[in-house]
């Protein structure tokens, strides 16, 4: 209750306050006089009117009449004056609106702008690539045993003919021991019976069959030498081993995998690119790769072989290229960024590629004119004109531009798609597109 009295006593003090300021306005814009002379006017105006019509003819067909005719025609006369008016406010008023809107223009869109600058720009090609090793081989051997020893560990670097891993070859070296023996005899026995021979003490077919004896038990201790020398797995080139899991006294089987050699310096880069750029590319070009692994580092090296087809699926030549690797960081199977230079470092306008707008009937971008005005602020007012453009080639969030804009030009670079010709600007430059030539994903 007490809230509801508080309330009425304040609408109650605002209003007698709005009553007294409109009775004090009144006096001082003298409404008073001004209200009576109007009226005075307006009420000579009608007794005028009604004068005239008093003294017309069509008073006269009126009053002549009877009561219902006169009540009728007068109410047709008011209701078709009402529809009149009606009608003159409606048209009245969609005049005045198409007038407002007509006077007040296009409205002023807010966009971000730059000012065209020319850039170093680097021409080079892009592609993604895989990373090959010099030389990679994942070793088993060729006959089964039971593994002896095991003289490397995981990660080592070993060179070529470095004993890798040792087969039980006991048994296998037992018998190439006598079969050297048998061939050592047998080649006693072919010497004496060379000299023999020379003397006529036996035939010619016994000496040949000593001969071949004796040859065939070479044969014999040769074979035995090579199957005792795969009972130990050497490494077939320098490298790096991989993981080593397999331990002494554990039997492998032949053809399992045993561990993984690699060379890793040099190291190969694979990759493809369409074949529209098959005129640029050439053996001994000079590229740049990166890896997500080592970001802000880069590895130098050069194209080492083109392949000679086109793959028919995709339309793409394979590219191998040979980067030094002294420190071993870039490992076989990486993902790798390939950037191919072409030519010199030429100066080149450039564009954030959102300022330019793609359509079937070429690329445009706006540029923001001044119209020689000042806007409310004072400073000169701005608008939008569109002109056309052409592109050249992309880096990163940037496009080249070779033709429609001059260096210096403020170029709209975001909220293009609400301009037309002639549309007024207002600049707001606190959130800028990206630009840059060599984007980073956010992490």
């Amino acid at each position: 209750m007490k809230l509801l009295e508080t309330i009425k006593t304040k609408v109650t003090a605002v209003a007698l306050a709005l009553w007294a300021w409109t009775l004090a306005k009144a006096v001082e814009w003298k409404l008073r006089e001004k209200l009576i002379a109007l009226w005075g006017k307006v009420k000579g105006l009608c007794l005028r009117l009604r004068d005239r019509f008093i003294r017309s003819k069509a008073n006269a067909k009126l009053q002549s009449m009877t009561p219902l005719g006169r009540r009728m025609t007068i109410m047709l006369c008011g209701v078709f004056l009402l529809l009149g008016l009606i009608f003159g406010f409606n048209q009245l008023k969609t005049f005045m609106i198409k007038h407002f809107i007509a006077g007040m223009g296009l409205p002023p869109a807010t966009v971000s702008t730059m000012v065209v600058e020319t850039t170093a720009w680097q021409p080079k090609l892009s592609s993604v690539g895989n990373v090959r090793a010099f030389r990679g081989v994942d070793l088993s051997t060729e006959i089964g045993g039971l593994v002896q020893t095991v003289p490397i560990k995981s990660g080592m670097d070993v060179k070529e003919g470095d004993l890798l891993i040792k087969l039980n070859d006991a048994s296998d070296v037992a018998q190439l021991n006598s079969l050297k023996a048998l061939a050592d005899l047998a080649k006693v026995i072919n010497e004496r019976d060379r000299q023999q021979l020379e003397i006529q003490a036996i035939s010619k077919n016994v000496f040949d069959t000593s001969k071949a004896d004796a040859a065939s038990k070479q044969a014999q201790v040769e074979q035995q030498t090579a199957l005792v020398a795969k009972k130990n797995l050497k490494a077939p080139f320098t490298g790096r081993v991989g993981i080593v899991m397999i331990n002494p006294g554990q039997f492998v089987n032949p053809g399992d995998k045993l561990l993984t050699l690699q060379t890793l310096d040099p190291i190969f880069v694979d990759f493809n690119l369409p074949q529209s750029n098959a005129e640029q590319i050439r053996v001994g070009q000079e590229i740049v790769v990166t890896t997500d692994a080592f970001k802000g580092a880069s590895f130098t090296g050069k194209v080492t072989a083109v392949s000679p087809k086109v793959d028919t699926n995709t339309r793409n030549i394979q590219i191998e290229a040979q980067l030094a690797n002294p420190d071993k960081k870039i490992l076989p199977g990486m993902f790798a960024n390939v950037n191919i230079k072409l030519g010199d470092e030429v100066k080149l306008l450039t564009l954030p590629q959102t300022a330019v707008t793609y359509n079937p009937y070429g690329s445009t971008v706006f540029i923001a004119k001044p119209t020689g005005k000042k806007d409310k602020q004072g400073k000169p007012a701005l608008e939008a004109q569109q002109v056309f453009v052409t592109t050249g080639l992309t880096r990163g969030d940037q496009v080249a531009i070779l033709k429609g804009v001059e260096e210096g030009a403020t170029v709209v670079t975001s909220g293009q798609l609400k301009l037309k010709n002639g549309t007024p600007l207002i600049i707001n430059n606190k959130v800028l597109p990206s630009n840059s030539p060599n984007p980073q994903p956010q992490e």
